[in-house]
């Protein structure tokens, strides 16, 4: 696995860690979006399925192969810290939830507004899907796929190369913002 260098070239900071874990949560989310639309649109054009029950249905397709995107490819960096069993049972778990706030919306349009047709169902699912994913990306990084405690990494030679990067960054940000010091006065000099 190649890894990006941090900005003097040491260890990634963490706000680059976190940029490249909503892209890769966002690849996966989209071709997962991309399946969960088709499966949607498919199910209630082809069948007699009710339009929430098409969304579950496709909703419940799209978390199977986003558990495989989300292990495999965003966060096949991070060991389970647990077993894999407790690893998919709270990814079902959290992913239920998604799919009742994803469908909850599609449900409240449907019946509650009474908008019944193809456009608005996919506006309200798309819109379902958006406010399903912020739920979901919290919930999966902070609950599901996390990893086990890090050890600090020292090279061989036993100089910590990104600790040090970061004692330097926040010395240069405290100078940046402390207003700079007198130096000291020396005492007066007796003369004898």
């Amino acid at each position: 696995m190649r890894r990006v260098a941090g900005r003097h070239g040491g260890a990634p900071s963490a706000l680059s860690r976190l940029y490249a874990e909503i892209a890769k949560f966002g690849v996966v989310g989209l071709l997962g979006i991309a399946v969960n639309l088709v499966a949607f649109n498919l199910l209630r054009w082809a069948t007699d399925l009710q339009t929430v029950r098409a969304g579950v249905a496709a909703t419940g397709l799209a978390i199977v192969g986003n558990y495989v995107g989300f292990r495999y490819f965003t966060y096949r960096d991070r060991q389970s810290a647990g077993s894999r069993r407790r690893e998919v049972a709270l990814f079902a778990f959290f992913s239920a939830v998604g799919l009742l706030i994803e469908n909850g919306v599609l449900f409240g349009a449907t019946y509650g507004l009474g908008l019944h047709d193809a456009l608005w169902s996919n506006f309200f699912k798309f819109a379902g899907i958006g406010v399903a994913t912020l739920f979901r990306f919290w919930s999966y990084r902070t609950w599901v796929f996390t990893s086990a405690p890090q050890v600090p990494v020292t090279h061989h030679h036993g100089f910590d190369t990104a600790g040090f990067v970061e004692s330097v960054e926040e010395t240069m940000t405290l100078r940046a913002v402390s207003p700079p010091s007198q130096p000291p006065t020396p005492a007066p000099r007796r003369v004898a």
